[in-house]
């Protein structure tokens, strides 16, 4: 998954011709003062989107803040699909969530500013991935768990490095995309191994890996689920395990409790944050120790990454 902003003007209507709303939505901040919210077209935001607000008070975001309310969306999605933040993510990134997801990954032009961010953010962070693999060494007959491979983004460059490629994704429908790229990237080339794709949640996976990579997933859970699939995860890996998640900062924070305010007509998964002390104490539960740190930091995108071995 992937992280996006919208950029608003203090105490003015965020317009643009691109991004302008016809019905902007008012916030009476005190007395004196109203925040004006254009709010950018329907396929800007969704869950995870993030509002960054040029100057203004905090009390003022605190005020705008606090009309919203959040938890009650989540709760009603979860009852919807009849479960928790694993239900909602498959159901959301089967369906609606999936066909979004599927052009901002692909290479189509039908996709806005912020969607066409988060894609170049999105393959910064596969390139630097890539580039701490190889820095090892060949990947030519390694073998490595690409869990949550989403449409094969990480998945293809592997395969064609010589790795052998387990990938999996909670959604049926991310898989079968991601299968269907391989075979039209690396069918015909003989040298080369097609990776062996299969639907599952992280905590459903098995088997012994080399390295194991699990990339903008553990945005979808809260702290003490990433630390059962963290720890889950490391037992699968012999080597190395790396994870990219969406860090947890006081800024970082506002900003999400901000895109809060603007979830979107779509049904859309909950974006938790991560502190990089949380991520950290989690690997040395069960043994492992960070030894590579990276960041991907586009205009709307942002990504902490880690690589951890064995302690």
């Amino acid at each position: 998954m992937a992280y996006s902003s919208a950029l608003f003007s203090h105490n003015v209507s965020f317009t643009t011709t691109q991004f302008s709303n016809p019905n902007p939505k008012s916030y009476k901040l005190n007395n004196r003062r109203t925040l004006t919210v254009s709010a950018l077209g329907a396929d800007t935001f969704d869950g995870t989107t993030l509002a960054v607000i040029g100057g203004g008070s905090v009390a003022a975001i605190a005020a705008a803040i606090s009309l919203a309310d959040p938890e009650k969306r989540r709760q009603l999605q979860a009852e919807e699909v009849g479960g928790g933040d694993k239900e909602v993510v498959r159901e959301y990134f089967t369906n609606d969530g999936f066909q979004r997801w599927k052009k901002i990954y692909g290479d189509t032009d039908d996709v806005n500013k912020v969607q066409l961010d988060i894609r170049i953010g999105h393959a910064k962070t596969v390139e630097n991935v890539m580039k701490m693999l190889t820095d090892e060494g060949s990947l030519r007959g390694v073998s490595v768990c690409d869990a949550g491979c989403g449409t094969g983004l990480l998945s293809i460059p592997l395969a064609k490095e010589g790795a052998i490629v387990s990938a999996s994704d909670i959604s049926s429908s991310m898989v079968s995309e991601a299968q269907k790229k391989a075979k039209e990237e690396l069918q015909g080339k003989d040298d080369l191994q097609m990776p062996k794709f299969e639907v599952s949640d992280l905590e459903s996976l098995n088997g012994k890996y080399d390295t194991v990579v699990c990339l903008d997933v553990l945005i979808h859970y809260p702290q003490n689920k990433a630390d059962g699939m963290i720890a889950h995860l490391a037992s699968l890996a012999e080597n190395r395990l790396i994870l990219s998640f969406a860090p947890k900062t006081l800024y970082y924070d506002l900003l999400k409790r901000i895109g809060e305010l603007f979830p979107g007509p779509s049904k859309a998964t909950r974006a938790y944050l991560h502190s990089e002390a949380d991520i950290e104490r989690a690997l040395q539960k069960v043994g492992w120790k960070i030894r590579k740190r990276g960041l991907t930091t586009t205009q709307f995108y942002f990504s902490r990454i880690v690589e951890a071995v064995p302690a």
